[in-house]
């Protein structure tokens, strides 16, 4: 989710984007645009900078330890295939 700064500036920035016979009723606006913004981003699936962090150093080991597997199943391969090339 955002940052509560981050939300509180993007209102900001939208409400001062808005034409100014709006920016009257700028209090009630200010209320119905957060509210309609914090729906909307409750509906999207996001997660925290932290999460994606641990999420992206985990995929990173993951692909660490594939490869050293992958090449290990060659090896093997290898070793099987001249073995069997051998016993023929």
């Amino acid at each position: 989710m955002l940052d509560p700064k981050q939300f509180e500036e993007l209102v900001q920035r939208l409400a001062a984007n808005l034409p100014k016979g709006v920016q009257v009723i700028q209090e009630d606006l200010d209320r119905n645009l957060r509210a309609a913004l914090e729906a909307a981003l409750a509906r999207l699936d996001l997660v925290t900078r932290e999460e994606f962090e641990v999420q992206s150093a985990v995929l990173a080991r993951t692909r660490t330890k594939l490869k050293a597997l992958e090449a290990r199943v060659a090896e093997l391969e290898q070793a099987l295939t001249g073995r069997t090339l051998g016993a023929d």
